[in-house]
């Protein structure tokens, strides 16, 4: 283990959310280090990793982390499912919390919770490898630390919010808009705004409200200001490939028109 003096800081997201502040953060899909430093390096305040849709692998997510902690932003994984042993790998790589997705009922929410923390407060297996080298004394801090944020995306999950959001240990939702959508019968889209949609939003946000839990979405720059005024608090609206593969095509215009 490194001693005091190598040690990394450890920056939180709930330094953001307690001072009424929202927290704006990157998605990452492609597995290479020097996007997610760059994210990182633009002053995102988080970096998720995505191992469900993203092309990610376990094997790149050790590097992925250390490249966001190097560019000073918070390492967030969404893990391909509600998986107790990836869960504790993707922690156990670094990162500063997970986004569990599809957590439909209180028994979705509790095996994430447990996943997130040591005993007492879960069943975490300790073994903090790579994150113990950068913070030495992770293991008796993590469980104040550590994030369990999870995703709503589904009809079942917005009718069963309350019962989600009692179970102890639940510090963010995240609403995943596409899926959401699809659930309602609606075509999916970051950019949902259907009534139908806005008020399962509201849910969501009132039932965060009455647990003290943080509302958070997938979003982008063109519906962050909308999220927000909604009440939302951690906002997705910076991402890799899309905006990759926008100005190659926007440079791919001005080259064919000079044939």
């Amino acid at each position: 283990m490194a001693d005091a003096g190598n040690m990394v800081p450890m920056r939180d997201l709930r330094d953001i959310w307690n001072s009424g502040g929202t927290a704006v953060g990157a998605w990452v899909l492609l597995r290479e280090p020097l996007i997610a430093e760059s994210a990182a390096l633009a002053g995102f305040d988080y970096v998720s990793l995505d191992l469900q849709h993203g092309l990610l692998s376990y094997s790149d997510l050790e590097g992925m982390v250390q490249a966001v902690v190097a560019g000073g932003s918070v390492p967030l994984v969404r893990t391909p499912w509600l998986d107790h042993w990836m869960i504790g790998r993707a922690l156990d790589a670094g990162a500063a919390g997970v986004i569990a997705p599809m957590v439909n009922n209180a028994a979705d929410a509790e095996r994430v919770a447990q996943a997130c923390r040591y005993a007492p407060q879960g069943n975490r297996s300790i073994g903090p490898i790579a994150v113990g080298v950068r913070q030495p004394n992770y293991s008796a801090t993590a469980n104040d630390r550590v994030l369990c944020i999870v995703m709503i995306e589904t009809k079942e999950a917005v009718d069963n919010i309350d019962a989600i959001l009692s179970v102890p240990g639940i510090d963010a939702v995240y609403i995943g808009p596409s899926d959401l959508s699809l659930s309602y019968g609606l075509p999916p889209s970051a950019e949902q705004k259907d009534p139908v949609f806005l008020d399962a939003l509201q849910k969501v946000y009132d039932a965060c409200i009455r647990h003290g839990v943080v509302p958070g979405i997938h979003a982008n720059s063109a519906v962050a200001a909308d999220r927000h005024a909604l009440g939302y608090r951690m906002i997705t609206v910076g991402y890799d490939l899309g905006p990759m593969q926008t100005a190659m095509a926007a440079d791919l215009q001005v080259g064919r028109s000079l044939q």
